[in-house]
């Protein structure tokens, strides 16, 4: 008796993790193309029967991570972005303490950006105090190719997914801008070490250093930001501060 009992409760849970696993396929499929796909796409993404999908979604919908657009698509809905701002919160409240005292220990402007709208956006920053310094606003955006924070987190994406990002030609924002094969040609070594450098592609005078901050909510990235007449000479140096800071953080975290 008590064996029936405890094979049904295996299956009730077996059945509940299989719910979530499904869940979550579709959830980052609709993450991957914020235009929104139809069932049929979804179906075909996540590789489940389209009725599977259907249920799945209607119940997403119900509880606000999903939402229909015009049409018989969907996209994901606004419960999941107040979700993600709470948790950008707490990211925030963790890295903020570990930036300031990179910023301190550098003597230059550090920043954590993320993505948002295909583009880098700047959630934290410590200002450098030197005379001579880069200034970069709260939620500044960035276009991602032209930027060393922009181009580790296109590095999450694949060379197709990128493609599909950026257009074909790329606006030259300074004679260093990379074209679209440049940029790619830089995507296996950017993906090997999780750093990239941006030498005076977005702004002439302004260079930076960036590394890949994977967390729950998705890539983040810390920059050390400086004028080139400094920046070059130390580019060693910020790495391994770098290196350092994402070990650190990586601690909170668990913590």
């Amino acid at each position: 008796m008590s064996s029936d009992k405890d094979n049904a409760a295996d299956e009730q849970r077996s059945g509940g993790i299989q719910v979530i696993a499904r869940s979550s396929a579709i959830m980052r499929a609709l993450g991957a193309q914020p235009q929104g796909l139809s069932l049929a796409a979804i179906a075909q993404a996540t590789d489940l029967p389209r009725s599977t999908v259907q249920r799945i979604i209607g119940a997403l919908e119900t509880e606000g991570l999903v939402e229909s657009l015009p049409g018989s698509g969907y996209r994901l809905g606004p419960a999941l972005g107040q979700l993600i701002h709470h948790a950008h919160g707490d990211i925030i409240s963790v890295a903020r303490e570990s930036l300031e005292q990179l910023g301190e220990a550098l003597g230059e402007t550090v920043v954590l950006s993320c993505i948002r709208g295909k583009r880098s956006n700047v959630i934290i920053r410590a200002i450098s105090e030197q005379e001579l310094r880069v200034v970069i606003p709260l939620g500044h955006s960035l276009p991602m190719y032209s930027t060393s924070d922009g181009k580790v987190l296109l590095s999450t994406l694949s060379d197709e997914g990128i493609r599909e990002w950026l257009p074909d030609t790329l606006e030259k924002l300074t004679a260093n801008t990379l074209g679209l094969p440049e940029l790619l040609a830089q995507m296996p070594e950017i993906r090997r070490s999780g750093m990239a450098v941006d030498i005076e592609e977005h702004t002439l005078g302004v260079s930076a250093m960036s590394l890949l901050i994977p967390t729950f909510m998705g890539p983040h990235a810390v920059s050390v930001v400086a004028p080139t007449a400094r920046f070059k000479p130390r580019l060693a140096e910020f790495r391994a501060a770098l290196t350092r800071f994402k070990a650190a953080l990586d601690k909170q975290f668990e913590g």
